[in-house]
């Protein structure tokens, strides 16, 4: 689960940040590029994550794009004094500002996106972004593409960093994220190190960008003195950035590979009920409308991938010819073998998938809360192996949860963005939540559960 944050909460202290050893271990940045692509979702993203990269690019001479998918219209949305159309003004005034104090000439595209609706303009976001980086023509080995970091908690970011994502990769371009609420709400434990890379400001680097923020003035100040003027990056927020580095988190999938078994043994051991499976009505309420979604009463000769501690189990067993579940964890098969209990038509096996796929067709293939633990190598061969063992008519259901978690490889969003992929299978049900997605995908010609009762 992710937790929620506020700006006007305290966050942590930079110097709870500035104590952390690990800092003086993280790899110097690679920052020999010719075209510097920057994604930013709102207006001050790019000043305050990236602000000296820009500069020292700018300064050995290659070319910076810097592209604002907001305007950021939506960041005071209580203020009495401002509305929508004077912060927008406003906001694109201090990014040309900005960027003048940075890199002279950078070429800066305004995309007007809805603030705090990027998921839903995400398509347009990511053509965008695709059509500045093919306008560009540069080599992809001489290019960057930064963007706000996927983990950072902030759904226009996520949504901005996943553009970015699905822009880069098969261009083979070097891809970064920055990250900006993660020094607010999160703590050291929070930072995936291995993923990082550290870029040391020189004096004239560190001046221009402090002067660059400064040029950000709705945001660091108040609008006013009225409620629902405050300032956004508050003082506390600002001191992560006057930092003498700056950090940069690599998001190449290529980089990442599949939580090994030891992860969930681990987390078993922790923890009795991971992730409240058993108490939470969130994770009731999901797991009955993913049972709901399958598309008939008896689902055949079904698999459960990731089946955990049995509770979706025990109820795929109720409407199953037969039922193989599988999971990493010891503990869980054995916690899963007990909720279901002698039932001769039910085998749970420990495994981890693709390597321990098991054999045979299926009429039903749940993949529940489980595709963002792979890397995008072994989610490819799962969703390869789903396709072969899927019987003519069968379905796969799956549901992941959307909000980026720091160990994992993946997201939700890019699971489920594979499995849209397989062009053999019709998709029969779209669920879409802020925080999670539900889909059903069927082989052969998907018939609504009205037709297959001959309603229509």
């Amino acid at each position: 689960m992710t937790a929620a944050f506020s700006h006007l909460d305290a966050g942590t202290p930079e110097h709870v940040w500035r104590a952390e050893k690990r800092f003086g271990a993280v790899r110097t940045l690679d920052d020999d590029v010719d075209q510097l692509f920057v994604v930013a979702a709102h207006p001050d993203d790019e000043t305050l994550g990236a602000g000296a990269l820009i500069r020292r690019v700018h300064e050995r001479g290659g070319r910076v794009t810097v592209l604002v998918a907001t305007d950021g219209e939506a960041s005071h949305p209580l203020s009495s004094t401002h509305s929508r159309a004077d912060l927008r003004a406003i906001r694109r005034d201090e990014v040309v500002s900005a960027l003048d104090a940075l890199a002279p000439g950078a070429n800066v595209l305004f995309l007007g996106l809805p603030d705090g609706a990027l998921r839903e303009n995400a398509d347009e976001l990511e053509a965008r972004v695709a059509e500045a980086v093919d306008a560009a023509g540069y080599p992809a080995d001489s290019c960057l593409i930064v963007a706000p970091w996927s983990g950072d908690r902030h759904r226009d970011h996520r949504v901005a960093s996943a553009a970015a994502a699905r822009v880069a990769a098969p261009r083979r371009i070097r891809h970064l994220g920055y990250p900006i609420w993660l020094w607010h709400w999160g703590g050291p434990e929070d930072v995936p190190w291995h993923r990082a890379a550290a870029l040391a400001l020189t004096p004239d680097e560190h001046s221009l960008k402090a002067r660059a923020v400064r040029l950000h003035v709705s945001q660091i100040r108040p609008l006013s003195e009225a409620p629902g003027d405050e300032a956004v990056v508050h003082e506390a927020m600002q001191a992560h950035f006057a930092r003498d580095t700056e950090f940069y988190l690599a998001e190449d999938a290529a980089d990442t590979q599949s939580l090994p078994p030891e992860w969930f043994a681990d987390f078993y051991a922790r923890h009795e009920d991971p992730w409240g499976f058993e108490t939470r009505w969130y994770e009731e309420r999901k797991r009955a409308l993913l049972l709901a979604s399958l598309p008939a009463r008896s689902i055949g000769r079904a698999l459960e991938v990731g089946c955990s501690t049995g509770l979706i189990t025990r109820a795929l067993a109720a409407r199953a010819d037969s039922l193989v579940a599988i999971d990493p964890s010891r503990v869980a098969v054995q916690s899963a073998r007990a909720r279901v209990g002698a039932d001769p038509t039910v085998t749970i096996v420990q495994g981890s998938v693709p390597g321990d796929w098991p054999a045979g067709a299926f009429d039903t293939i749940v993949l529940s809360e489980v595709g963002y633990y792979l890397s995008e190598t072994d989610l490819a061969s799962t969703i390869a192996l789903i396709e072969a063992a899927l019987a003519e008519d069968g379905c796969l259901i799956a549901c992941h949860w959307r909000h980026p978690v720091a160990e994992y490889p993946l997201s939700g969003d890019q699971v489920h963005h594979a499995l849209r992929s397989v062009t053999s299978w019709q998709r029969l049900v779209f669920h879409e939540e802020e925080d999670f997605l539900l889909e059903l995908f069927c082989r052969g010609t998907a018939v609504s559960v009205a037709h297959r009762e001959g309603l229509r």
